[in-house]
């Protein structure tokens, strides 16, 4: 887990053409945001989304919501306009641009060289602003690992299940769900598995795209389940009504959470002189040693990030 972790349970998408829709999104309770010009909004409407977006993010009203811009793909002929007029016009107000499509390293470091130009031209501190990186397709797939050491500004890695389904010719028109005849297991979890090895690895942040079955609440709590127990640390929601499922889902239970601290607080005690300088100890039934304190640390960090109050405190015995 990062150390700077910060919760992105509920990344929610906002087309940046649309104003309704941004406003809204300012009142909902997920823990990111991101105004998007690329899949979201028409051809003809991102000049003016661009606009729309620099606004947006001067006027303020997020709160703590972690602020992204997903901006068109290399491939296109709008990247550079989007990320120049965005971060001139909105870079001190910007956590984050989000690119699509990511197949190459080297798409990485030409985002991050373009960044640093507008940083320096603009005399914001350079580098403050990060890289959310979108795998979409079977070479971005292959190249993971090297993705996410392109640039000391990535901060995540994530699946795009709707393109890279297409791009593998898998057989299916319903993003996230199991292809037709697949009866063996689940279709997706290489594809998982590998994006949160490459951000384990290299301590960043792993997040489940979309369900776009937006009515489907209990198919979305299914499908995102599947991500949150390999260790996923949040999903893309496209509707308010799949912003509490990816809260609850992507935080840990409130049990878990209140045995972390114990075990963090037991263990503490424990290996300190008070404790008897113990390596391996006991809380109530359980044995904790140093792994244990190491599995505590993620579900603890997890559920600090995401502002869980604890309900039960471990006591150290009475002498």
């Amino acid at each position: 887990m990062s150390t700077t972790l910060r919760a992105r349970r509920s990344c929610l998408a906002v087309p940046g053409s649309s104003q309704k829709f941004i406003d809204k999104a300012r009142t909902l309770n997920s823990d990111q945001v991101f105004l998007d010009l690329e899949d979201a909004c028409a051809p003809l409407a991102k000049p003016g989304a661009r606009k729309t977006i620099v606004e947006a993010l001067n006027e303020g009203g997020w709160g703590e919501k972690i602020r992204v811009v997903r901006v068109n793909d290399w491939t296109t002929e709008w990247t550079y306009r989007d990320v120049v007029e965005v971060v001139e016009g909105a870079g001190a107000n910007l956590d984050a641009i989000m690119l699509p499509k990511v197949q190459t390293p080297e798409q990485v470091v030409a985002l991050d060289l373009l960044m640093t130009q507008v940083e320096k031209t603009m005399g914001y501190e350079v580098g403050t602003i990060g890289i959310e990186a979108q795998i979409e397709n079977a070479l971005g797939l292959t190249n993971v690992n090297a993705i996410a050491t392109a640039s000391p500004r990535v901060e995540t890695i994530i699946f795009g299940p709707a393109d890279f389904m297409a791009s593998i010719n898998m057989k299916s028109l319903v993003v996230g769900e199991q292809p037709p005849g697949y009866d063996v297991g689940d279709a997706y979890h290489h594809i998982l598995m590998s994006i949160l090895m490459a951000a384990r690895a290299h301590d960043k942040q792993a997040i489940d795209g979309p369900f776009l079955q937006i009515k489907d609440v209990d198919a979305f709590r299914r499908v995102a389940g599947r991500s949150a127990a390999l260790g996923f640390d949040g999903k893309w929601v496209l509707h308010p009504g799949q912003i509490d499922a990816a809260n609850e889902t992507f935080s840990p239970a409130q049990s878990d959470y209140d045995h972390a601290e114990n075990i963090l607080d037991a263990y503490e005690y424990f290996t300190s002189e008070a404790g008897g300088k113990r390596g391996a100890a006991m809380i109530g039934d359980e044995m904790i040693d140093e792994a244990s304190r190491k599995m505590a640390l993620v579900i603890s960090g997890k559920g600090r990030a995401a502002g869980m109050t604890r309900t039960d405190r471990w006591t150290p015995p009475e002498s």
